[in-house]
């Protein structure tokens, strides 16, 4: 079967995304109807009975049914891509599997009670003396461990799991079904929304046109970095990682080679600041959650790592029901997305007319920008701001918003588990040590720990400090 060139894990995160948000929109048009009110919604659990409940309370669907109908929509997903593209289906069906029962089994796991009960009163009903009251959220740390371990320590069964733990597909169509729960949470917190817009435009403008600059500028004048290395360096490291690499890559029309590996560089340091960044904001500002989750969305690089950075950060705090740090977290780093978009037009026509000679044939291609621009975005401003808009104008569909939330969840916290699994394992720790990377580290080392992640804290202090996290009401 021919492949289909076009269905890259972006368009695909894109139609998961809505495709998941669309039947859960159902409940809008006919109170009461949940088309996922199946799935399964895990629980803090001791007894593993009761680990699983379907996501519709009234639903007489068996917990290990609900389990089942999930994992198998997910594989099903899986499937249904490969078909797409022309993938060999059989043959990846054992992989897709494995991935599936390994990082959900994770998100399962980290819901035990000693590790994810944060209330005294669920202590004594489960019978427990005392638990590290990290939340559900944990089972995100077993899934990255997993992974890091897997990646690491057995690269064989590593390198066999890999084409089927895309992390991009993960977590993009996990960031469009945060612009559902965003929609949710801010509805009746009068300006929330507004107000976290403002901020996070604000300050990623402000962040990131000193980032680029002073990271470029080390490169070139420090370790005389050519312009092909300094620019996709200073991009990958101060921008967004992954995403901002190739795109700089694909603008300046560099060497395949460079930002693959400027890629890989900041998949692994992603994974460590993910691991100590968060612990260290909650040691470092307990009394400014807003701050610590706007610090998430600005220190942490690529889309996956941040996201989870902010969704441990919100776990440290358990500011309570109605939390907007996962949500300040999120939209800082979609903006960041957009701004990768803009600065890659700033920077293709910058090259176009200063670096490059008019009769070369390496002259960018317009289209080859356009086909770095993520698409997720769009599906998470449909969902956020179509919701928002919705229950904004209709006020009456607000509570049928948090039905479409809860049945959205279901699938959203699972698919941030799966990407923590990803991350794991493509994050390879020897790659640190490989020959030729001795200077691109240095200068990763000395712009993170140097600037990056202190200009990031007072741009979050600026304009998140004193925040609430829960509006006086909310909830």
């Amino acid at each position: 079967m021919k492949k289909i060139t076009f269905l890259t894990d972006d368009f695909c995160a894109l139609f998961l995304g809505l495709f998941i948000t669309l039947l859960a929109l159902g409940t809008l048009a006919q109170p009461g109807l949940q088309a996922w009110g199946w799935a399964a919604s895990i629980q803090e659990w001791v007894n593993p009975a009761q680990a699983v409940k379907p996501v519709d309370p009234k639903s007489t669907v068996s917990p290990a049914i609900s389990l089942a109908g999930t994992l198998g929509f997910l594989l099903a997903a899986l499937m249904a891509i490969d078909l797409a593209r022309g993938n060999p289906v059989g043959k990846n069906l054992p992989r897709h599997g494995l991935v599936l029962a390994l990082g959900y089994g994770c998100f399962l796991l980290g819901h035990h009670g000693l590790l994810a009960v944060t209330d005294t009163r669920k202590l004594d009903s489960f019978g427990l003396n005392w638990s590290m009251g990290l939340t559900g959220e944990a089972g995100y740390l077993l899934a990255l461990l997993a992974g890091l371990i897997l990646g690491n320590l057995l690269p064989i069964w590593a390198n066999w799991l890999r084409a089927s733990a895309s992390t991009e597909l993960f977590i993009k169509a996990a960031i469009i079904l945060v612009g559902v729960s965003l929609a949710s949470k801010t509805l009746g917190q009068a300006g929330r929304a507004g107000e976290l817009i403002s901020r996070g435009l604000a300050a990623i403008v402000e962040a990131y046109l000193l980032y680029w600059a002073l990271v470029y500028l080390m490169a070139r004048t420090l370790f005389k970095f050519p312009r092909e290395w300094a620019a996709p360096l200073a991009s990958g490291i101060s921008i967004c990682g992954v995403s901002a690499a190739m795109a700089t890559g694909s603008a300046i029309r560099s060497r395949p080679g460079v930002p693959v590996i400027v890629s890989s560089l900041v998949v692994v340091f992603s994974t460590i600041e993910l691991l100590i960044l968060p612990r260290f904001a909650h040691w470092l500002l307990p009394n400014e959650p807003m701050v610590a989750a706007a610090w998430m969305g600005l220190a942490v690089k690529t889309d996956g790592a941040a996201t989870a950075a902010g969704a441990v950060t919100e776990a440290l705090y358990n500011p309570g029901e109605g939390s907007l740090m996962l949500a300040a977290t999120t939209l800082i780093k979609v903006f960041i997305d957009l701004f990768i978009g803009i600065w890659c037009f700033v920077l293709a026509l910058v090259w176009q007319t200063a670096f490059t000679p008019a009769n070369t044939t390496s002259r960018v291609r317009w289209t080859e920008l356009f086909s770095r621009m993520p698409l997720f975005l769009i599906g998470f401003f449909l969902a956020f701001g179509g919701l928002l808009a919705a229950g904004l104008t209709w006020p009456e569909l607000a509570k049928p918003i948090k039905s479409v939330e809860a049945q959205t969840e279901a699938f959203r916290k699972p698919l941030f588990a799966l990407a923590f699994f990803a991350i794991g394992l493509a994050t390879d720790f020897r790659r640190l040590w490989s020959p030729g990377l001795g200077k691109l580290v240095l200068v990763y080392l000395i712009a993170l720990f140097g600037f990056i992640l202190w200009i990031g804290l007072a741009i979050s202090w600026l304009f998140f400090q004193g925040v609430p996290a829960v509006a006086p009401g909310g909830g």
